[in-house]
């Protein structure tokens, strides 16, 4: 909670376990019993606060604003296609948020970004970044950001992540865990993590985080002239 009201979200009310302070915010507070705590919660120890938020509801055109055609300085964008489990795209979130992001894009059939799971695994990330919510890859396209799919599928002709440029503007691409990206997505380049061992692909979470810190490598490289 402290980390939402850290990043200036509105709180609208707060449920204080009895014999709790409550946190030095706006909104009506309300006292419950320790056994109420522990029915409304999702967790089997639950904080002894827990507060209601305001959504945030981010307006596209920000999310055209950041674009290369736009955007004076190249910024990046993590985007999530269809991520069906909450620990993943929480984990998801957390990396891109830690390596720079400038937003976080989900598809449609992209689990819930405020699920309970989501912003544990997030570790308060969610609230600092900007999430736009049943973005398509076409409007993407359309908002002239270049689209960078991850793939472990060799007949794509996959450039290895750490040979693709990634300092200019792009928006990087996470397919369904089972799934992948669909092929006829309007994707500008296909990237992969080359592995060895009979491994198929990595979990997608795990493969962000690679990808995510790539990204942020190069582009402290770029900045120094290295």
């Amino acid at each position: 909670m402290q980390a939402a009201l850290d990043a200036g979200l509105e709180l609208i009310e707060q449920f204080v376990c009895e014999g709790t302070r409550p946190c030095v915010a706006p909104g009506e507070v309300h006292f419950i019993s320790q056994n109420t705590l522990e029915r409304v919660s999702t967790t089997v120890t639950p904080q002894k606060v827990l507060g209601v938020f305001a959504m945030q509801t981010p307006d596209l055109s920000a999310l055209v604003d950041m674009s290369p055609s736009h955007s004076l300085e190249p910024q990046w964008i993590l985007v999530a296609d269809r991520v069906a489990d909450p620990g993943n795209l929480g984990t998801m979130i957390r990396s891109a948020v830690a390596a720079g992001a400038s937003a976080i894009v989900l598809t449609p059939g992209t689990v819930d970004p405020y699920s309970p799971k989501v912003v544990r695994s997030a570790a308060g990330a969610i609230f600092s970044s900007v999430v736009f919510s049943s973005v398509s890859l076409s409007q993407l396209a359309e908002m002239k950001w270049p689209l960078l799919g991850t793939t472990s599928h060799e007949k794509l002709s996959p450039l290895a992540y750490d040979e693709a440029v990634l300092t200019s503007g792009i928006a990087l691409v996470m397919g369904n865990e089972a799934a992948g990206i669909a092929l006829d997505q309007p994707i500008s380049q296909w990237i992969t993590i080359p592995h060895q061992g009979p491994v198929e692909s990595l979990n997608v979470a795990m493969a962000t985080t690679v990808l995510c810190f790539e990204v942020a490598r190069q582009r402290k490289h770029h900045a120094s002239g290295v």
